[in-house]
């Protein structure tokens, strides 16, 4: 049983950090939008998108692998760490469906004021990689909240 959860940890770290790790890499790439040419901002535009993705995906291995800890690792479903991390979560996913493809698809429209989707974008990265933070702070500290 060990084994089994100690593999299960490992999968659900490496999991987060695959679904934290990207949006270090879009903060210095959202700025460029800003002057990168058709072209250039095509490519910038599909790395976003390729981030997103492998995010997503990343996130239903980080959940169910944490669910199986849960399970494995004894805790209960009521610790106050793991209530917090299912309200931010269920947040986050809200936040992530609104967040980022409806930006991204607005840079195909001609008319769009891209420099309002580049900050409107940004401050999207910011607020999600947040929101990510503080659930792998509350998976690390574990704290007792009340």
């Amino acid at each position: 049983m060990e084994t089994l959860r100690t593999l299960l940890l490992y999968i659900h770290i490496l999991s987060a950090i695959t679904s934290i790790g990207p949006f270090f890499i879009l903060i210095p790439l959202v700025p460029r939008l800003r002057t990168a040419g058709p072209e250039a901002r095509q490519a910038y535009l599909n790395t976003f998108r390729s981030a997103i993705r492998l995010v997503k995906h990343m996130g239903h291995v980080l959940v169910v692998s944490g669910i199986l800890l849960i399970v494995v690792a004894s805790w209960s479903w009521t610790e106050s760490w793991l209530i917090a991390t299912y309200i931010i979560l269920t947040g986050s996913l809200y936040f992530m469906a609104r967040a980022f493809t409806p930006k991204l698809r607005k840079f195909g429209e001609p008319d769009a004021d891209k420099e309002n989707l580049v900050r409107k974008l940004l401050r999207s990265v910011w607020v999600y990689l947040l929101l990510l933070l503080v659930m792998l702070w509350l998976m690390v500290a574990k704290p007792q909240l009340w």
